[in-house]
């Protein structure tokens, strides 16, 4: 088994909305508040098409 490092964003805070992600072979994307929930995991590929969707955005 992989072992992943988490990451939050530099702007997120104690009392902010965020969530984590996790990159290795897939991509996981987790509530940084309720880490016990679960977490949502995604192909490389389909997290770049959310990465871009978001930056088209901006």
């Amino acid at each position: 088994m992989q072992t992943v490092r988490w990451r939050t964003s530099s702007y997120s805070t104690a009392n902010s909305n965020c969530v984590e992600v996790a990159v290795a072979e897939r991509v996981g994307v987790r509530d940084t508040k309720n880490r016990e929930a679960g977490q949502l995991t995604v192909s490389r590929e389909a997290w770049q098409g959310v990465l871009g969707a978001l930056q088209a955005k901006h």
